[in-house]
């Protein structure tokens, strides 16, 4: 079996790891109500997906 013979560096490994960061969702707007959204998923705002109404959205 294959072993390392010098061990990672610190430098090295951090600048590996540096893709690994977080990614803001994307967003695009509701047809409907023009608020933004998470792409595929039923609007926060107005409940609607796909032309039809999906949630029952209460107002405060």
């Amino acid at each position: 079996m294959a072993v390392p013979k010098r061990r990672t560096s610190k430098s090295k490994k951090r600048m590996r790891r540096a893709h690994y960061f977080a990614e803001l969702p994307k967003l695009a707007p509701c047809p409907r109500c023009e608020e933004l959204r998470v792409p595929h998923r039923v609007c926060p705002t107005c409940g609607y997906y796909r032309g039809e109404k999906r949630l029952e959205i209460k107002d405060d």
